[in-house]
């Protein structure tokens, strides 16, 4: 074995440019050479990316075997047939993954519930899940929406709730930064209300 590489962390399902280790080892082929693979679905999960780095190593004059088996053997008709299928179903599994965590988070969402941390103007319910409104808050953020709805920049916003006392969650001072972190979050609920 001449080397080993990984993307320890790093989605399959991601383009090839975001994956080192897989570049890495792709650049360290020679003729003759072999990527040994766990499984295929570590290759990637889209079809497309899967047939571009077979492209890449067989213009190498490597080859591809994956521990697994997985049809990776041999070049025969059938071999590539298995290995299409493979691919298929990784990009498959992956669209299904990804679908299910949406669905799950839109359901959190509907009830209320929490997803990451909890957001300005919310606290915590005391069954730990349940947002409830954090009045501070809100008086805060409704201060803030006023003033950008009245054509306030970030940076006048920010000084205009320092002005007044207000500090964040954590005490400190407001800056333009934050004001677009708040003001993109209200855009984004509104959106996802807008498309349920």
């Amino acid at each position: 074995m001449g080397a080993t590489f990984d993307d320890l962390g790093v989605s399959g399902g991601l383009p090839l440019e975001q994956r080192p280790g897989l570049l890495a080892a792709l650049d360290a082929l020679g003729r003759g050479d072999v990527l040994l693979i766990a499984k295929r679905d570590r290759l990637g999960r889209s079809v497309l990316n899967v047939a571009l780095v077979e492209r890449l190593v067989e213009r190498k004059g490597a080859r591809i075997v994956s521990a697994a088996g997985e049809g990776s053997d041999n070049d025969d008709p059938t071999s590539r047939l298995m290995r299409q299928i493979i691919d298929a179903f990784a990009e498959y599994e992956r669209q299904v993954i990804r679908s299910r965590t949406r669905n799950a988070l839109a359901a959190k969402k509907r009830r209320n519930e929490r997803i990451g941390s909890v957001p300005l103007g919310c606290q915590l319910a005391p069954d730990g899940k349940t947002l409830l409104p954090e009045p501070t808050e809100q008086r805060v953020l409704d201060v803030l929406f006023e003033l950008r709805g009245a054509g306030w920049t970030l940076r006048a916003i920010a000084d205009e709730l320092n002005r007044r006392g207000f500090t964040t969650r954590k005490g400190g001072r407001w800056w333009g930064s934050y004001i677009w972190l708040q003001l993109r979050r209200r855009e984004d609920e509104e959106n996802t209300n807008g498309r349920s």
